[in-house]
């Protein structure tokens, strides 16, 4: 038997590596959809005036559990329209309630919902939510449906979306329930499961909207939105530098998502036969995802160059794989995976690993289970432990951090910090011309671990831990880190976050790739754009869809 290794998180966990990561069967959004199939799906109360203005209720509901969604549909003015954090009027805002909301939940809720961060929740609200219409789809949809005619299909394709969320909030934040409250349930094991169903759900009400006010604009003519484009729709995100403490702050769980993904590749490199229909399911998700990535719509040079060379070395990949490849060798998703390796780019790389996974659920469904993560037990410094131990774990761990040198400017030009205006996490260019480099936050990693080293070599070997945070306890965060990666191999980036040459948004299309987003569009090295669920079946089709769903076009 053939007995793979894993892949060495020295290299997996640059960020270019990272950057390069797609949507797969363990991205959060697909695992979400498939053990959500047979819930059964509600539309408990619609009652919106002829503006699209109300409120509704969606459901989920399995035996004695139900979760559902409230959605706030307000008027407000084109000018009070931000995608901003610091916004104060939205759209619409959500919430997913924990069980059937009274008519008084409903009238409390209504007056705290659309506040968002300074409204009232309670433990019963489990997610909290806001988002904004694409003005120039949502007012063409409209217009085209009261006109009894379906939308421009480029336009649609275009955008992918009506609305667009600019937060969803959980675990505990302004009031909403805490983890504890909830985290033993079977349902939502896996993470982020409320979230997406928030998500998915806001979906819906978005095509229920469209056509309801284009029914009120003219109720004669007006015809629905056709399923096969409903389809073809999300909900669309702007996605900013907030995402990137995240995965920095959470190392445990970062760690249990490569993982996941790296035992995955490694069991799929061991199956020594592989059966026609699992290789013919690999190549035909293969060659529909061409059409994915020459839609991908992006006025980004940077990501213009990268769908360039994806889609040539996927091209050059496939053609490999129709005509010069046998799937009756053993061992074939290794020899695939060696190919790969010394013929394509990262991207390639990382985007056909996840389409590896497509064939194989019963080695990716028991790996969903293992992605959360109980992250306050790891916290704990062990302050008996010795100086020697702790800079043996540090030469082992990190040992490409130990390399960078910090003396020069180029690798800590870059420091991040909170906006006081925008209260999002920023990330600015020059900390050698710009002020505020003293109020930097604790997300130079590469930079304390190599001054933790440094100050552990002028300490005598056998001091224990505890003696040393005497004398070095600003370091306390790093030390935490290396004890924590000791254990958990992929919990930390390998890659200095502060150099000039840093390009963020690798790390946020990491965290991207596994809430199941399928195309980036970059507006700038510190923000994106995606769409969610896009291409996902309706409520109505979860009983009995195609779970390759993502690589095919409706």
């Amino acid at each position: 038997m053939l007995n793979i290794k894993l892949r060495d998180p020295n290299t997996i966990m640059k960020l270019s590596r990272l950057g390069s990561f797609h949507q797969s069967k363990l991205s959060f959004l697909r695992s979400f959809l498939s053990e959500f199939k047979d819930w059964e799906y509600n539309k408990d109360l619609f009652a919106l005036n002829k503006k699209g203005v109300g409120v509704a209720v969606y459901s989920f509901k399995k035996k004695e559990r139900v979760y559902s969604l409230v959605c706030f549909a307000n008027e407000i003015k084109d000018k009070e329209r931000s995608d901003r954090v610091i916004a104060t009027k939205w759209d619409a805002a959500f919430t997913l309630y924990d069980g059937i909301p009274s008519r008084l939940d409903i009238k409390r809720l209504k007056n705290e919902v659309p506040k968002q961060e300074v409204g009232r929740l309670s433990y019963k609200e489990l997610t909290l939510s806001r988002a904004n219409k694409s003005i120039r789809i949502f007012n063409h949809v409209v217009d085209s449906l009261s006109k009894g005619n379906q939308p421009n299909l480029d336009l649609i394709d275009e955008v992918g979306y009506l609305y667009r969320t600019t937060a969803v909030y959980g675990s505990g934040k302004f009031g909403l329930a805490d983890r504890f409250r909830i985290k033993n349930r079977e349902e939502i094991n896996g993470p982020f499961r409320l979230e997406m169903m928030l998500v998915y759900l806001v979906r819906q009400f978005t095509f229920d909207q469209v056509n309801h006010v284009a029914k009120s604009i003219n109720p004669k003519k007006a015809v629905e939105l056709d399923p096969k484009i409903c389809k073809n729709l999300g909900i669309g995100n702007s996605t900013g530098l907030g995402m990137a403490p995240f995965i920095v702050n959470h190392p445990t769980l970062l760690n249990n998502w490569i993982l996941s993904r790296e035992k995955a590749l490694k069991k799929i490199r061991e199956l020594k036969k592989v059966k026609i229909h699992e290789s013919e399911m690999f190549k035909n998700c293969l060659r529909e995802s061409i059409r994915n990535i020459t839609s991908w719509n992006t006025e980004s040079e940077y990501q213009k160059n990268k769908i360039k060379n994806l889609l040539k070395d996927v091209r050059k990949f496939l053609n490999f794989v129709e005509k010069k490849f046998n799937f009756d060798v053993d061992y074939p998703f290794n020899k695939i995976y060696i190919w790969l390796e010394n013929k394509t780019c990262e991207e390639c790389i990382e985007y056909v690993v996840s389409i590896m996974m497509e064939p194989f659920n019963h080695i990716t469904k028991p790996l969903i289970n293992e992605m959360s993560s109980e992250e306050e037990k790891y916290f704990n410094i062990p302050a008996h432990r010795s100086v020697k131990e702790l800079k043996n774990i540090i030469k082992k761990r990190y040992p490409n951090i130990l390399k960078i040198n910090f003396q020069k400017k180029e690798n800590y030009k870059k420091f991040w910090f909170i906006s006081k205006n925008k209260e999002e996490p920023r990330l600015a260019d020059n900390r050698f011309e710009e002020i505020g480099s003293e109020l930097e936050q604790p997300l130079a990693i590469a930079r304390d671990i190599k001054k933790l080293y440094e100050k552990l070599n002028l300490s005598k070997d056998n001091l224990t831990i505890d003696k040393f945070l005497i004398k070095y306890s600003e370091l306390r965060h790093v030390i935490r880190r290396a004890f924590i990666i000791e254990k958990f191999p992929y919990s930390e980036i390998q890659d200095n976050t502060i150099s000039e040459k840093t390009i963020p948004i690798d790390m946020l299309r990491l965290k991207l790739s596994f809430f199941g987003a399928l195309k980036f569009d970059p507006r700038s090295d510190k923000w994106l754009r995606i769409c969610m669920f896009q291409g996902a079946p309706l409520p109505y089709e979860l009983k009995n869809f195609d779970e390759q769903w993502v690589y095919k076009k409706n």
